[in-house]
């Protein structure tokens, strides 16, 4: 409301009638984007029961994965289907899954200010890589939902990654991993079924099948102490949120068990 008003006395002042109109239209959406910035805060904190670190976390994922699953015009049922999916494995009550879809609406909308809710979520939590890189994973969820990412769906993702300082090839391993996740996870019958399946368990560690034993522990061992539960809570990430980060670990350990298994075979 203040902004219109300020917006049409100082468009007045300026340029008579012309200014008043003016004033009035930018101050219009100056109130939108105050409203949701201020409204939604203040609604999701309430419900949530956090800190407004976070409120701003949670907030965040949800719009963004809103904004992501829109990117192609229409959001599918299979993107409505993998959010519901998500708020029900993050075991959120009825009020908070309410607050989780209202962040999922404002997400959708045409002139929700994406870029610059990351860039206020990468100020926050700038100084704790591992949890920039789990929010960007949450983002990859939804976007692989279908099994392939749209090419706006990735601009997306690379304007993410650029806010939270990622490399464009840190994306690409992430993505490369995540498609490569729901092969890992079918159960292989056919020898060609099991080779396949074997090659997606390479590319869940962001591995290549001739990795040595050395590097290949490495990698396990890197990504699973990116994606422990205890350190992410510890830099802020809610607790809600850690299911994602539990979830990663026992594929990143089953993808672990399967090379060695396969590699023990081959000796």
């Amino acid at each position: 409301m203040w902004g219109k008003i300020l917006g049409a006395l100082f468009g007045l002042a300026l340029f008579k009638l012309p200014g008043l109109i003016l004033g009035v239209l930018v101050g219009h959406y100056f109130d939108q984007w105050f409203q949701r910035k201020l409204g939604n805060w203040e609604g999701i904190q309430s419900v949530f029961g956090q800190d407004d670190e976070q409120a701003l976390f949670m907030y965040s994922s949800f719009a963004a994965m809103g904004h992501i699953a829109k990117a192609t015009g229409v959001v599918t049922k299979a993107h409505i289907n993998q959010a519901s999916h998500f708020m029900q494995q993050l075991g959120l009550n009825a009020q908070q899954k309410k607050e989780a879809q209202a962040a999922f609406r404002d997400g959708k909308a045409v002139n929700f200010p994406f870029k610059v809710q990351i860039n206020e979520f990468y100020q926050r939590y700038k100084k704790r890589p591992d949890v920039l890189q789990l929010f960007l994973e949450i983002q990859l969820s939804i976007a692989c939902v279908e099994g392939r990412v749209e090419q706006e769906q990735y601009k997306l993702l690379l304007q993410v990654a650029d806010c939270l300082q990622i490399s464009k090839n840190t994306l690409d391993q992430l993505l490369l991993s995540y498609q490569a996740q729901s092969r890992f996870q079918q159960n292989p019958g056919t020898a060609q079924e099991q080779a396949k399946s074997l090659l997606a368990a390479y590319q869940v560690l962001g591995c290549v099948p001739e990795v040595t034993e050395q590097e290949l522990k490495r990698a396990y061992r890197k990504l699973m102490a990116q994606h422990h539960p205890d350190k992410l809570m510890a830099q802020g990430v809610p607790a809600a949120m850690l299911d994602v980060a539990k979830r990663r670990t026992q594929d990143i350990q089953a993808a672990y068990e399967l090379i060695k298994q396969q590699r023990a075979k081959s000796r």
